[in-house]
């Protein structure tokens, strides 16, 4: 697929550049990015690089990884990033980071709705899933402000700097955002009370 670009209300969804490197660098010295997401520890520039000239293209030439940088419709810095990856039986995983000072916004909660909306509109994604280190609060917040269901907790589920963590993972179905499903959906019976 080639890049596209999404916009929405405050926002521009569009692809990374390879001169981005210096801010992407820059952004990933943030220990709660380094922390919370699997980017390398330390992030050096030549991480920023590769992410940059063969994670971000190849991803989109091999439709396996759709990564945007996040920002304001009249330009400006990255204010953050959000991508699609890994699909799996019609559906996708989300992930994203945002630059700790542009946190506190909404910047990412309207940039992962105008995401799910391109993967359940353009993609066909029958179920969009999001998956944080049990502890990420800030992003589980995102995450369900942005409607997903916390469905649960996978034991050993997140290979991170080396050790597996546990991890929520949520939900969201094009049901939840008002759109219609790919595939007609039929949910398991509840048990009697």
């Amino acid at each position: 697929m080639e890049p596209t670009t999404l916009t929405t209300e405050r926002l521009t969804l569009g692809t990374f550049r390879p001169e981005d490197a210096a801010e992407v660098h820059a952004i990933c010295q943030d220990p709660d990015i380094q922390r919370w997401t699997t980017v390398p520890s330390p992030y050096g520039i030549q991480d920023a690089e590769f992410f940059l000239n063969r994670v971000v293209p190849d991803g989109w030439r091999n439709d396996t990884e759709y990564s945007f940088s996040v920002r304001l419709r009249e330009g400006g810095p990255i204010l953050a990033a959000v991508a699609l990856h890994n699909p799996r039986a019609g559906g996708w995983e989300i992930g994203f980071w945002t630059a700790k000072e542009h946190r506190g916004r909404g910047y990412m909660t309207e940039s992962v709705l105008a995401l799910a909306r391109w993967a359940f509109t353009d993609l066909a994604c029958t179920r969009l899933e999001w998956r944080a280190e049990v502890g990420n609060t800030g992003s589980r917040a995102t995450a369900e402000k942005a409607g997903f269901r916390i469905e649960g907790v996978l034991r050993s589920a997140l290979p991170n700097k080396g050790v597996l963590r546990d991890t929520w993972v949520g939900g969201l179905l094009p049901s939840d955002l008002g759109l219609p499903s790919p595939l007609p959906y039929l949910p398991a019976p509840r048990p009697e009370a």
